[in-house]
């Protein structure tokens, strides 16, 4: 039986390489210092109250940003493809200078020029296997500069400025 969920769990890896996301670095504040990582899952859950869902795998860095009282997710856009590739490997550069971070006045780490980003602080934490999905209560909201998009397809981090994709209107 374990032959057959490795063999699903791998299948569906591959769908998901398939399927195009947003790419969002989640930082918080830790007792060793600043904690971030790469994430792809995040979703709006509710506007009244304002809240998100991510999920982590079980990662050190992971493991650390968990223990922190709130977080900061931060929604980017394809000046920081270099960053989403940074945060999302062991070993990667962090919270540099040339990153642009800066630190909000209750202490996490900011990207003042993300698409957005939004200071959370966590309402459940489920476990599922060896990851952990955070359902957060959303406390505030930043917006910074609109330049395109970043998007993670098929391993790949892929930048998009809003002139190459025309929308196509749906509905009546």
């Amino acid at each position: 039986m374990d032959h057959v969920m490795d063999d699903i769990g791998e299948r569906l890896k591959g769908a998901f390489r398939r399927y195009p996301t947003g790419v969002a670095v989640i930082s918080a504040a830790s007792p060793a210092g600043p904690v971030g990582l790469t994430a792809s899952s995040v979703a709006s859950v509710s506007v009244s109250p304002p809240a998100l869902s991510f999920s982590v795998m079980g990662t050190p860095s992971a493991r650390k940003l968990l223990q922190a009282a709130s977080f900061v997710v931060h929604l980017l856009g394809p000046k920081h493809a270099a960053l989403a590739r940074d945060f999302a490997r062991t070993g990667g550069a962090r919270f540099t200078p040339e990153q642009g971070w800066s630190t909000l006045p209750s202490g996490e780490p900011i990207l003042p020029d993300a698409l957005a980003a939004m200071r959370v602080a966590p309402l459940q934490l489920v476990p599922v296997g060896d990851s952990t999905i955070v359902v957060a209560q959303v406390l505030d909201v930043f917006h910074g500069p609109e330049d395109g998009r970043l998007i993670h397809h098929a391993r790949e981090f892929i930048t998009l400025p809003f002139t190459t994709l025309t929308p196509e209107r749906t509905g009546s």
